[in-house]
């Protein structure tokens, strides 16, 4: 449980414009999940407004580099269907590097970059973590809202579960995790308007991994699917290049 010393009240409502930090307009910004969806199916949350959960600390000290069950080119999937979705892709190479392929303009080269990624595993359970300084290369991410001083840096969880060739990777609710900062439950602030949802939980390593064995912060309904490639990273790519525009009817 988070200390009482590290509550602190939710903030009040102000009011901000919509589309400010941490969306993506055309190919600008994204909402930070989306960068944990970008490390994972590279998939946008479409959202009107920006929703967000970061974290102080990491979770827990027994933090590793690699999960070897992630070894391999991944793609995101068709929700209802399963079918893989080639429009974006990340690989992770025999060195455990997470590499983002990236296809910045239509029709346009393709570019990797190297995002260092984190795994935790505890309690039977496991989790991915992503420092928003890992990031910047891929998106433009702005500091926590409404922190003085401005921490160097913050964190993005989300759970996921191997199935073989697939992986399901669950988000952070953030409207149940804002509830709980609201109720004292955790330490941290809320900062919500009419389009957006500014979540930063508080706390140190133990109190991360006390916090996601003992609350619910996780969406376990609507998780990102992820299939594993038969291609090489040069199949993919060279399939990439080879195919043709899309026109429209």
């Amino acid at each position: 449980m988070i200390t009482p010393h590290l509550i602190a009240a939710a903030k009040p409502t102000l009011p901000r414009r919509a589309g400010l930090a941490g969306i993506r307009s055309s190919n600008d910004l994204m909402t930070p999940f989306a960068c944990i969806r970008i490390l994972a199916a590279l998939a946008l949350l479409t959202l009107a407004g920006c929703v967000e959960t970061r974290f102080e600390s990491p979770i827990g000290d027994n933090i590793e580099t690699c999960d070897a069950e992630w070894k391999g080119l991944w793609l995101g999937t068709d929700d209802d269907k399963g079918v893989p979705d080639d429009t974006t892709a990340f690989y992770v190479n025999d060195e455990c590097q997470f590499i983002v392929v990236d296809q910045p303009e239509k029709n346009g080269p393709l570019k990797q970059i190297h995002v260092p990624v984190n795994y935790v595993h505890a309690s039977g359970k496991d989790y991915i973590v992503v420092a928003d300084t890992s990031i910047k290369s891929l998106v433009n991410i702005r500091p926590p809202h409404g922190l003085d001083p401005v921490p160097d840096k913050s964190f993005f969880f989300a759970r996921y579960r191997v199935h073989g060739d697939r992986i399901e990777l669950y988000q952070v609710d953030s409207e149940r995790t804002a509830k709980l900062v609201i109720e004292g439950k955790l330490g941290g602030t809320v900062d919500k308007a009419k389009n957006e949802l500014h979540v930063y939980v508080q706390g140190t390593r133990a109190q991360m991994l006390d916090m996601v064995r003992t609350q619910s912060i996780f969406d376990e309904k609507k998780p990102v699917k992820l299939v594993r490639s038969r291609q090489t990273l040069d199949q993919f790519q060279q399939s990439k290049l080879r195919a043709p525009a899309k026109t429209s009817p």
